[in-house]
Formats: C-alpha cells, sequence, structure tokens
C-alpha cells in the first residue's frame, strides 16, 4: 500500500501518510526506525507494511525491499 507523507514529527518520529484512496493513516516511531531513515519530507511517496492487526509496522521507499 502506498501514499503520501502528510505529517512528521522529527522529535517524536511519528506520523501520518495519505494513502491513494484519500484515507490517513498513522505509523510510531518503530515503524519509522524500521525504515532505516533519518527523517522524512512532507509529500514523499512511502510504501507501508502492516501486520496481521491492520498496524504500520515499516515505511519504506516504493520499490526497496
Amino acid at each position: 500500500m502506498q501514499g503520501t507523507v502528510a505529517r512528521f514529527d522529527e522529535e517524536t518520529h511519528h506520523g501520518t501518510l495519505l494513502l491513494d484512496d484519500g484515507s490517513e493513516v498513522a505509523f510510531g516511531a518503530d515503524a519509522f526506525a524500521a525504515s532505516g531513515l533519518r527523517l522524512l519530507r512532507l509529500g514523499q511517496r512511502m510504501t507501508i507494511d502492516r501486520d496481521e492487526r491492520g498496524e504500520v509496522i515499516s515505511i519504506t521507499f516504493p520499490g526497496l525491499i
């Protein structure tokens, strides 16, 4: 599933992605840490992975594994 970064707090590493269907999904510091990234820019395109409960567990650049 893909979306764009709508919000990102550089201090807490929590943020929100605007998905392609127009819905928003929040991600926490653990999902950001799993990305290996240092920061995110608003409008940046990302892919999300979710667990069986629907929680976002990681965010990555599209096409990266």
